[in-house]
């Protein structure tokens, strides 16, 4: 996503243009961003080479493990399985890192995903390789922005290398241009100031509901806090909602209640700025809660980045919703599209840290990605995050801040033009808007129609909730919710308004405290606070879920647009019908048209705010049951003599099934494995099956029993997934074979 314009940290949108080839070049005209000359030739770029893979194959699992009523629903596969089926082939990943080394390529590797390939090369080498010329740009400082330079091509097309055509689709990392943060988005004074002249009667809050707001006075902030809050002097003196009053408005409390924290969970933070463990402890202490363990991963990066607001305010929020998690881990990288996409299958790959939940407060207007990195590096991202979903893991994203105008200039303002963030934009992701809302004394809202409205600070601040069409087609968990044959977002909308805000502890230097701001204690906003908290509910679902014998959620936008037109709908979805995420009018002198809200699905808000309550009550009615299975071994004697070992195994649900074996001859470490055919438990959810010995198998059992050596085997069932590997095995159980 793009930063707010109180916070934007780079611009890009308006110096990338994309050929008809599909090539990348910088646009001329830009006042802001300068050839500097040619790049150093032996500085180093760290590349991303998109595999040829099996992306239909990949895709159709993804879909189906993904909705609601499909016969695989919940059947969620292991990355390695699905590396395996989906990934570029063996033959073609050996071909890979043999070119690239063969040609000084460094640090080459296969990722987990089987999707790309890593390699730094010399700026002199890549320029050769790939057929470009990389120039050095500097960008100006701004008042948002310090200046920087970055490495890119200047107009000469890149092409894939003779040598790696038919295995190559494309190259990510040749442009090193910053991606941006959301936020955070931090209201100045004189904007609270102004706030209630236009909100709220001055001395009679009361009088007048700060939403219910006369047309001319477009505004969704107001300054002065509704609801209870509750907390350390310190937090409630502040104007901005502490925790209580949002976990009560969105359904936590009653989960967290029932015990439900986020046990056992693993949330994963995607990240361009660092933290404070210290800050998130101070938060923790003021509100009564638990820091849960926090591992930061470096990515691609010497150091751990320095503490910034918003790795601040995601592990803040994320610890409101959800204090209990087992772990959150947090993979800070370099703003570069090739960084981040490391940063995002790194995350997926990581050895027994596999997320239950991905959160992402980043990215950057969709049609600067598509430039950038073409239309072989978006398909490969898109089969990063089908991944995530083809394994359960539910990816969220924010939809920005700066409304339906997502693109920047490069001084960091909107752009007078209509545009989506990608991660957010993408049809495997759980797309975050913005909305502000209005609690009652109980910090619950009475009316959730009434008490919300689509985000919208236009024109004190200039912040909204993204929203809008996006370049994708749209993906069939929308039909029927929108007549445009595109992929929309905001898939769903939380608390984004800076005015009041949420209230937080913060020490950075970055965002936070300045010598006219020394106070830690601050009031935050975007879409960045809102899709942390989501990721928490989300976790907390997930633990109740598991609690009760399920899956986890996974990509959960299938089951979130099914709910509407089910009885629950009411209880898990509030709609927002009020007000609209175009800002502008201010900004241009007119109006682009886009986007108001409605009843019903809508790009200004979504299906509206998510009551995690209620869908978890839904989740437990439509989630799949997680399949048990059993194993037991009949009497066999002589299983040398009948060239078999026999498996009895069942299954509480439909499921593929087999069985292998893993026999031991005497005390040698080596063991040796037969394997059964798998057989579909549907009807008949228990079968006898045969594990066969092959000749040179029987033979080796037989001379080890001529030896009088003991001969084990350990007997696992085990259900196969639709990828042919094997997704859940029961415990083993020993067979000693003595003829």
């Amino acid at each position: 996503m793009i930063p707010a314009a109180a916070q934007a940290r780079t611009g890009r949108a308006s110096t990338l243009a994309r050929s008809e080839q599909g090539r990348v070049a910088l646009a001329a005209g830009s006042a802001t961003v300068t050839r500097a000359g040619p790049a150093a030739s032996e500085r180093t770029i760290a590349l991303e080479l998109p595999l040829r893979s099996d992306a239909r194959g990949l895709a159709r699992f993804a879909r189906a493990v993904s909705t609601p009523g499909s016969p695989a629903y919940g059947r969620f596969a292991s990355l390695a399985s699905l590396s395996r089926r989906f990934g570029a082939s063996p033959a073609t990943r050996a071909r890979v890192v043999r070119w690239l080394r063969a040609h000084g390529a460094t640090q080459v590797r296969i990722d987990a995903t089987g999707l790309f390939a890593d390699a730094t090369l010399r700026v002199w080498r890549a320029e050769r390789l790939f057929g470009t010329t990389l120039s050095r740009f500097h960008a100006e400082a701004t008042s948002t922005s310090g200046a920087y330079d970055f490495v890119a091509p200047a107009a000469a097309p890149v092409r894939v290398p003779a040598g790696l055509r038919g295995a190559v689709t494309g190259v990510i990392g040749l442009d090193t241009r910053p991606l941006s943060s959301m936020g955070p988005l931090r209201a100045d004074a004189s904007a609270r100031r102004r706030a209630p002249r236009r909100l709220v009667a001055r001395g009679a809050p009361d009088r007048l509901h700060p939403l219910a707001r006369p047309a001319a006075q477009a505004s969704s902030g107001y300054s002065v806090r509704s609801g209870t809050p509750a907390g350390c002097p310190q937090a409630v003196a502040g104007p901005g909602f502490t925790p209580n009053q949002y976990l009560d408005a969105y359904g936590y409390q009653s989960l967290q209640a029932g015990s439900y924290s986020g046990q056992g969970e693993r949330v994963a933070l995607i990240e361009i700025d660092g933290f404070r463990t210290s800050d998130v402890r101070t938060f923790a202490s003021c509100f009564g809660l638990t820091t849960p363990p926090i591992d930061a991963f470096r990515v691609r990066i010497p150091r751990a980045l320095p503490p910034g607001g918003e790795a601040t305010l995601d592990l803040e929020l994320l610890e409101a919703a959800a204090p209990g998690l087992k772990e959150i881990d947090v993979y800070e990288s370099e703003p570069t599209a090739s960084d981040v996409l490391r940063a995002l299958t790194d995350a997926l790959g990581a050895p027994g840290r596999k997320p239950d939940v991905i959160s992402a407060s980043l990215g950057t207007c969709e049609a600067d990605v598509r430039a950038a990195i073409g239309i072989a590096g978006m398909n490969t991202m898109e089969q990063t995050l089908q991944l995530a979903a083809a394994t359960g893991v539910s990816v969220l994203a924010a939809s920005g801040d700066t409304g339906s105008t997502g693109c920047l200039s490069t001084q960091g303002a909107p752009l007078d033009t209509l545009g989506v963030d990608f991660p957010a934009s993408s049809p495997w992701v759980t797309a975050v808007g913005g909305t502000n809302l209005t609690l009652s004394t109980a910090n619950t809202m009475t009316d959730p129609a009434a008490d919300q409205v689509v985000w919208n600070d236009e024109p004190t601040l200039a912040g909204a909730g993204g929203g809008g069409i996006s370049l994708f087609a749209r993906p069939s968990y929308q039909n029927g919710f929108q007549t445009s044959s595109r992929r929309e977002v905001p898939d769903v909308a939380m608390l984004a308004d800076p005015l009041p805000g949420y209230e937080i502890y913060c020490t950075a230097t970055t965002n936070c405290v300045s010598a006219s701001q020394p106070n830690p204690w601050i009031s935050f906003g975007g879409t960045s606070a809102a899709t942390p908290l989501l990721a928490g509910g989300l976790a907390l679902v997930d633990q109740e879920l598991r609690q009760h014998g399920q899956t986890d959620l996974g990509f959960v936008n299938p089951l979130l647009y099914s709910t509407v037109h089910g009885s629950s709908a009411a209880s898990a979805l509030a709609d927002v019908i009020s007000g609209d995420n175009d800002i502008s009018g201010e900004l241009f002198g007119r109006a682009l048209g886009c986007c108001a809200a409605r009843t019903g699905y809508d790009a200004a808000s979504g299906l509206g705010s998510v009551n995690l309550a209620g869908l978890a009550a839904v989740a437990r009615a439509r989630v799949s049951k997680r399949i048990s299975v059993g194993l037991t071994l009949p009497a066999q004697p002589r299983p040398l003599a009948a060239r078999h070992l026999l498996a009895t195994v069942s299954c509480s649900g439909e499921c593929l099934m087999g069985a292998y074996a893993r026999i031991q001859l005497g005390g040698s470490p080596r063991m040796l494995t037969a394997y059964s055919t798998a057989y579909e438990l549907i009807s008949r959810r228990r079968r006898t099956i045969q594990i066969p010995l092959g000749s040179a198998l029987r033979s080796a059992i037989a001379s080890a029993l001529a030896r009088h050596e003991r001969v084990v085997a350990t007997i696992y069932g085990a259900i196969i997934d639709v990828s042919g590997q094997i997704e859940r095995r029961t415990a083993g159980r020993r067979l000693v074979i003595s003829g």
